[in-house]
């Protein structure tokens, strides 16, 4: 067996070795699909990419982080993205168009999506590891959130603003789940047009008073 050390750790012979997240994403992804979550191990994605346990460590800190993918990388994004938006734009709709924009992604990634999604909703194993990562998703909604309107971050409103934008989106998460004709970005911006209250009830559900 060949097990010459290479760039991204001791190749395996017959395979070519994974090169990135997202390919070790995909194969890890067709093991627990195959197999279940808590019956793969991180021995049996690091053979399946044809990479070392070593090297697996070096793309993802553990078994239960490779469904999130390359989320801290995401969420500076999102947050670069708040910082730059008009300072006259509603809060509502720049959060909105935010969750809309960091929701996209090719037609070709839409299966592997939802097996991530399938995995971070329903395996109890990963239910209190995705709470961290729902937690981290809600400080940059929150922190956006507490500079337009100029308070604390830890506050009520942009907690709450935080909360209920996480709600709606899972929500539209769980819709879309539901059948594979749905689009995802269609079925977010359903959900997140209930900010906008409902009949004969004015404001929005996010800021009392109007927009801000």
């Amino acid at each position: 067996m060949d097990t010459t050390e290479g760039p991204s750790g001791p190749a395996r012979s017959g395979r070519k070795p994974v090169t990135s997240k997202a390919e070790l994403s995909h194969v890890a992804l067709a093991l627990f699909q195959r197999d279940g979550f808590d019956r793969v191990t991180v021995d049996d994605i690091a053979a399946a990419a044809g990479i070392g346990r070593r090297t697996f460590f070096r793309y993802f800190p553990s078994k239960n982080d490779l469904p999130w993918g390359d989320f801290e990388d995401l969420l500076a994004r999102m947050s670069g993205y708040l910082r730059g938006l008009p300072e006259d734009m509603p809060l509502e709709t720049g959060l909105c168009s935010a969750v809309i924009e960091f929701n996209r992604f090719p037609a070709s990634e839409a299966p592997y999506h939802r097996q991530r999604m399938e995995l971070l909703l329903h395996v109890p194993t990963l239910l209190a590891h995705s709470t961290l990562r729902y937690a981290a998703w809600r400080q940059v909604v929150a922190a956006h959130a507490a500079r337009r309107l100029d308070v604390p971050v830890d506050s009520l409103q942009p907690q709450a603003i935080a909360w209920a934008l996480l709600g709606l989106c899972l929500a539209a998460y769980e819709q879309w789940l539901r059948s594979e004709d749905l689009v995802l970005t269609d079925v977010l911006l359903q959900s997140l047009q209930l900010i906008h209250g409902v009949p004969d009830e004015p404001g929005s559900l996010f800021l009392a008073g109007g927009s801000q």
